[in-house]
Parts: C-alpha cells; sequence; structure tokens
C-alpha cells in the first residue's frame, strides 16, 4: 500500500510540474488512454500467473 501511495504522490508532483511548466503531461490525456495503460498491465500480469 505504502508504494501505491508514493507513487500517486509522485506521480502528483510530476503532473504538477509539467502543467506549471506548461509542458504535454507524459502520459495518455485522457481516461481511456490510462485505462489502456492497465489493461496491459493487467494483462500481463494473468500471464505471469498462468506461465
Amino acid at each position: 500500500m505504502k508504494d501505491i501511495i508514493m507513487a500517486t504522490l509522485s506521480g502528483g508532483i510530476v503532473g504538477f510540474l509539467f502543467g506549471l511548466l506548461r509542458l504535454p503531461i507524459p502520459a495518455p490525456p485522457a481516461l481511456s488512454g490510462v485505462m489502456g495503460v492497465f489493461g496491459v498491465y493487467l494483462g500481463f500480469q494473468i500471464y505471469k500467473l498462468f506461465f
């Protein structure tokens, strides 16, 4: 759980800095893009579970 909190906090800080510097965010800008990344991660975890 600590890893999730730290990752969220550091991601928020990086996102804030990118906004402050008026740079494009280094992540998909829409929820569908974020869910696509999550789907890739989930698929990989399922693969590791079976193989």
